[in-house]
């Protein structure tokens, strides 16, 4: 956990989620954990599923640091395998107390009890696509240790989705004779990526998109504050998801997606000197975090059109003139399906674009001729 290396889990410029004291909207969650282990029935495998951004590895966290802080001398079997504390020890909540020793240590990346399990690091100290089995057989020298104090033990994995076939694999025999006192809390963006047998063995505890009014509370917390103005927006944008959000706002995604807007807000078509605008403002060498951003964007608004066609009122606009423009092109199901369409073949065009580095300005205005032309098909079919 150097300070030095990256780190694939962190939201760069911005904490960790080991570093958070509170995790903000998912009380419902915590609540279930918490009866689940005041009850004597804690499982040794954890699922925590929900969108990207929206709180689950800062849960995982949290309960890792509550397992290992809890006292030894309250224990009785699990009817899962293991132990489980029971009794009094169990905290009312799992915000940790002032002054945690096991907070510090797992903030400083030194607590011997918790394991971290993470897409690694190349020569190149850049992250690999995948969890490969190199960083299960790490693991599997950890759980190899004993406790010296026969406390819980830990394994964060961080995010499950990304571990190939392989390393899921190897981590189901770990879930399949799991060691005493050792709570696996694996973090999962897309639950149906994991082998069916992983998800058996788990228990799991799902997290929703927050609220706007606790988005706005989880980014003051991260020390990026909205302006009231903007929260609705952002939150449209963001799904809920505090990392989503975080991006948006670092690369000025309120800003871009009203530029997106305003070019298919012509008379008949794209405005072409929006277009260009648009193109020359993330296309530009150094802008790579805003064009990747302007892409998905592109998309974004593409999948809202065919949302608002099928009969799906969204909650607020993401920018201003956005309800005019689905009230002029997408009215009814049969532009619904032209918007849903443009959707999934602008994310496939973009994909093959990141992947083969084509030019970024030439690929912003081909995405956006490609909507000009959905859009003369939608007015068509009004």
């Amino acid at each position: 956990m150097s300070d030095t290396l990256p780190e694939p889990d962190r939201v760069p410029g911005h904490p960790h989620p080991r570093d958070s004291v509170h995790l903000i909207g998912q009380g419902p969650a915590e609540r279930a954990f918490l009866d689940v282990w005041r009850a004597g029935r804690l499982h040794h495998a954890w699922l925590l599923r929900g969108p990207r951004g929206i709180g689950k590895a800062t849960l995982a966290y949290r309960i890792a640091r509550a397992l290992i802080a809890a006292p030894t001398d309250d224990a009785g079997p699990s009817l899962f395998g293991g132990d489980a504390a029971i009794g009094p020890s169990v905290p009312d909540t799992l915000d940790p107390p002032d002054a945690c020793p096991v907070l510090t240590r797992i903030r400083a990346g030194a607590e011997p009890r918790l394991a971290v399990l993470r897409r690694g690091l190349n020569d190149k100290s850049r992250p690999y696509s995948v969890i490969r089995i190199d960083e299960v057989r790490d693991l599997r020298r950890f759980l190899g240790l004993s406790a010296a104090d026969g406390g819980w033990r830990a394994v964060v994995v961080d995010a499950a989705d990304e571990m190939n076939v392989q390393a899921q694999n190897a981590i189901l025999k770990m879930l399949e004779e799991p060691p005493a006192r050792t709570a696996f809390l694996l973090v999962s963006h897309s639950p149906a990526a994991l082998l069916p047998t992983i998800r058996s063995r788990c228990r799991t505890l799902d997290l929703a998109p927050l609220s706007p009014a606790d988005l706005a509370a989880a980014l003051e917390a991260a020390g990026a504050p909205v302006d009231p103005s903007g929260q609705a927006a952002l939150a449209e944008l963001a799904g809920g998801s505090v990392g989503a959000a975080l991006r948006l706002l670092e690369g000025d995604g309120l800003e871009l997606c009203q530029r997106v807007i305003a070019a298919l807000s012509g008379g008949g078509c794209v405005d072409r000197t929006a277009l260009i605008a648009l193109a020359d403002a993330v296309g530009a060498r150094g802008a790579e975090t805003r064009y990747a951003l302007a892409l998905d964007l592109i998309i974004v608004v593409a999948g809202r059109l065919a949302r608002h066609a099928a009969g799906i009122t969204p909650a607020a606009e993401v920018a201003r003139g956005e309800a005019q423009l689905a009230s002029r092109i997408a009215r009814h199901p049969a532009q619904a399906a032209l918007w849903a369409e443009a959707a999934s073949r602008l994310a496939a065009r973009t994909a093959h674009a990141r992947a083969v580095n084509l030019d970024p300005a030439q690929t912003i205005m081909d995405t956006l001729l490609d909507l000009d032309d959905t859009l003369a098909r939608a007015r068509a079919a009004a």
